[in-house]
């Protein structure tokens, strides 16, 4: 054989690609089942263009529907989207290297490889034990949630129907998922009946920031409890920044957009649009009456979304946290980017400044695409295409009327926020730094 052959075999096979190919073929799946009568209430076959969409926003833990799940899909067809959503947010890899070990069946290095670029793990080394984390954390979590959930939803609809409903906000609220079942008080309604109640505010926001943080972090949190020394540099930033990312938000929320509410119905409000723009896409309150700077602002949180290794998309804010350190090394004139008395290495700057720039680019791109071909409002439309991109499922009321380009254009970046940016780039393209050698050096003058 050929090493031609043999090096376009080792492309094909590629982690990347393994975890890309997962995906589509999941979604293709979810589509098919979601076409099918039994999925509907009324037993009629769904659209092509509607069941893929959901199975891209479902697997893709979005939550942007172009049908109402509580009321348009059966019990049959709100399941599959639930499946959908917990492979989705814990990982196709995820899940099938835990189906290998159940089977007894060996895990070699390459779905090592896999799994280890698939929850963005510094090391292939526990890779196995990990995923036994993963896959029991969420359970107790979720299992945990649905049973806070239970109560209140078992009052208002009953044992059966709650209890449904519970696991299912539970899993949609861990995944960062953003579907609901509470459709049946009013059509794409989301958590609005619930916009004053503390309790459930309370139990979904802990379930979207626990879920939102990572998996990784809480391990060395599980190991290192109060220690905070001891705790990763990833660690440190990610918490940080999350705390930042919720405190900040809420504050203008509270003095600047809910001022006409009473004070408790203000504090949840804030709070809560400050948690879930970050990729979870639940809402209590009407976006659509928000003034443009806040509508700003939610877009810029959906685009920074989760954690690495965590349920949650967008850029993340480990992304955020290095661009703002690289900065403060350029004001600071210093020659390292520092962070937490370490130094991060300039591969993870370039890496940061390159995510940045592929989302900035599909996300402006495409909204100006929507709004020129729906004839709709550039920001309204940068609302839909931020909450694609950082798989959030927010929207100002838009998804169900557009049209089957702008809907595409939505599923492709769903995908490409889940997925990841860079994973898709490593899949097209092979590396071509072969060499050690290097181009002459010449400065450039920017600023």
């Amino acid at each position: 054989m050929s090493i031609s052959k043999i090096r376009f075999r080792h492309r094909k096979t590629s982690p990347f690609r393994v975890i890309i190919l997962s995906f589509f073929g999941l979604i293709m799946l979810g589509t098919v089942l979601l076409m099918l009568p039994i999925s509907s209430r009324e037993r009629c076959a769904t659209p092509f263009s509607d069941a893929i969409f959901t199975a891209v926003s479902a697997t893709c833990v979005t939550g942007l529907v172009v049908k109402d799940t509580a009321t348009y899909w059966s019990l049959f067809g709100q399941t599959v989207i639930l499946i959908l959503i917990q492979i989705g947010g814990m990982g196709v890899v995820t899940i099938g290297i835990a189906v290998i070990r159940a089977s007894g069946k060996k895990i070699g290095l390459r779905q090592r490889s896999t799994m280890q670029e698939s929850i963005s793990v510094p090391q292939v080394g526990g890779i196995v034990r990990l995923t036994g984390f993963i896959l029991k954390t969420s359970a107790i979590i979720e299992i945990v949630g649905a049973a806070l959930l239970a109560p209140v939803l078992c009052r208002d609809f009953g044992i059966a129907k709650g209890l449904w409903y519970s696991l299912f906000h539970s899993i949609s609220a861990f995944c960062n998922a953003g579907f609901d079942l509470l459709g049946v008080r009013g059509r794409f309604s989301s958590l609005t009946s619930y916009g004053g109640d503390i309790y459930i505010n309370v139990v979904i926001m802990l379930l979207i920031i626990i879920g939102g943080i990572g998996f990784l972090v809480w391990r060395d949190v599980g190991k290192n409890g109060r220690r905070l020394k001891r705790y990763s540099l990833q660690s440190k930033t990610v918490l940080i920044t999350s705390a930042v990312l919720i405190v900040l938000p809420a504050l203008y929320f509270f003095f600047c957009e809910y001022g006409g509410e009473a004070l408790r119905e203000r504090a949840l409000y804030s709070v809560f649009q400050s948690v879930t723009a970050r990729t979870a896409g639940f809402n209590t309150a009407d976006l659509a009456a928000m003034n443009e700077s806040g509508t700003a602002i939610m877009t810029i949180l959906m685009l920074i979304g989760g954690s690495p290794g965590s349920t949650a998309g967008g850029m993340k804010t480990t992304t955020v946290a290095v661009l703002f350190f690289s900065a403060v090394t350029v004001f600071s004139r210093r020659t390292d980017v520092q962070c937490f008395g370490r130094r991060v290495s300039d591969e993870t700057v370039r890496s940061a400044g390159a995510i940045l720039f592929m989302y900035l680019a599909l996300f402006f791109t495409s909204g100006f695409i929507i709004s020129r071909t729906e004839s709709l409002p550039l920001l309204t439309c940068l609302f839909e295409t931020g909450s694609a991109i950082g798989t959030v499922g927010l929207t100002l009321g838009i998804t169900s009327s557009l049209s089957f380009l702008s809907r595409a254009i939505l599923m492709v970046l769903m995908f490409f926020g889940r997925v990841g940016g860079l994973t898709l780039i490593y899949a097209a393209l092979p590396s071509s730094d072969s060499t050690n050698s290097h181009l002459p050096l010449e400065k450039i003058t920017v600023g």
